[in-house]
């Protein structure tokens, strides 16, 4: 399996925090050289290991923006 590259370019916030220590976190991350991207996933505490999450693009972003903003909460 090929080894896959990541910078975090900018963190955003954090979600929430597991009780292993592990935290949910919105990022800008570059994936392997790219043009950085939107991303949500689980990180453990040093950023060695990182569960499945969601990479979105700018205009991913707005649309998901604009339907959380229409829940009724």
């Amino acid at each position: 399996m090929a080894e896959i590259k990541f910078e975090i370019k900018e963190t955003i916030g954090i979600v929430s925090e597991g009780s292993k220590g592990w935290t949910k976190e919105l990022n800008l991350i570059s994936w392997n050289n790219k043009d950085p991207k939107y991303d949500l996933r689980d990180w453990s505490p040093e950023h060695e290991k990182m569960g499945k999450g969601v990479t979105l693009n700018n205009e991913e972003l707005k649309k998901l923006k604009d339907l959380l903003s229409g829940l009724n909460l």
